[in-house]
């Protein structure tokens, strides 16, 4: 995003150190899966904090990336990203403490020492999602960076952060936990991931995602991960902009493309949230998510279509490129 070398050699020192403890992290679950048959609410003992670690360190090299390339307000992005990498391990903390413990890491309000670990939790959440709007904030203020990437990092964080918040749809008691609420009991697990169905049923492999009905962790992982999927399109059409110029040349063109995939990539998430709070397995839409998929389909193709109509003026070289 920047021309400057001096600039371009910094990462974040310890986002990455964040990143490779969780490349550790997912070694250490993977192995875990295969030699340890404890299942949590009725998924391997060891699959949520494989999934985290993954998510997690994917999530900080990106923003180690990002950051390379800021030059206004540098210091403030550190200290956010420095809060970010600390609130990410603190959570990872609590993830690996509770599998070990052979007991959820979400939800769980069984005995005192459960429930305070899901409030710090939550706590926690809270930091890295203001953090983590710092740190956009951040990027978004930076003027000498390629204006592709730029536009691409500004939506994938507003999308990010969104999908974030989509978590706390979760943390809402489920019909079951309010009436045993409403009437003075106290059930072990405030929240759930499934809608119209009890967590723990029938799932998708790898992922755990309820294959009977809804399930809020879709949106959620959608939403999240748009960080990192806008801006390799971004770094995408700067290959194609050097391969066919005459199309992808022009900075508006890609820009244009960048922004009607980020429309699309919004309608898709909310499109998942829907599925998911009517009870509708991901896998299984009825005829109305289909037309509505379809409908998003149409109208995301049309506008890339008319995104990339006409011709560019070629260009020598892509400044991505020359900053990737």
């Amino acid at each position: 995003m920047s021309n400057s070398p001096v600039t371009a050699a910094r990462w974040h020192r310890p986002l990455v150190g964040l990143a490779a403890v969780m490349g550790v992290l997912t070694i250490v679950a993977l192995v875990g899966l295969a030699v340890d048959d404890r299942s949590i609410g009725g998924s391997p003992a060891w699959l949520k904090p494989c999934k985290f670690a993954v998510s997690l360190g994917l999530y900080a090299l990106t923003l180690a990336w990002l950051l390379r390339f800021v030059h206004r307000w540098r210091r403030t992005g550190w200290w956010a990203a420095t809060v970010v990498a600390l609130a990410s391990a603190g959570e990872m903390v609590a993830i690996v403490l509770q599998a070990v413990r052979g007991r959820p890491s979400h939800f769980d309000v069984a005995t005192p020492f459960d429930a305070m670990i899901w409030s710090l939790m939550g706590a926690t959440v809270m930091v890295l999602w203001t953090a983590s709007l710092v740190v956009a904030v951040v990027v978004a203020v930076q003027r000498d960076s390629d204006p592709v990437v730029r536009s691409a990092a500004r939506l994938g964080f507003a999308l990010s952060l969104a999908g974030m918040m989509l978590g706390f749809l979760m943390t809402q008691p489920t019909d079951g936990q309010r009436i045993e609420l409403d009437n003075g009991g106290a059930p072990a697990m405030i929240g759930a991931h499934s809608v119209g169905v009890a967590d723990g049923g029938p799932s998708m492999p790898l992922t755990g995602w309820s294959t009977t009905g809804g399930d809020l962790r879709i949106p959620h992982f959608a939403g999240i991960h748009a960080l990192q999927a806008l801006p390799l399109l971004a770094l995408v059409l700067a290959l194609l902009a050097a391969r066919y110029p005459a199309r992808f040349g022009a900075v508006r063109t890609r820009l244009r493309v960048v922004r009607v995939a980020a429309a699309g990539y919004a309608g898709l998430v909310a499109l998942l949230t829907w599925q998911a709070l009517r009870g509708q397995p991901l896998l299984e839409p009825d005829a109305l998510t289909l037309l509505s998929a379809g409908g998003l389909a149409v109208v995301v193709l049309a506008g890339l279509a008319l995104a990339v109509r006409g011709r560019a003026e070629p260009i020598t070289q892509s400044r991505v490129l020359q900053n990737a």
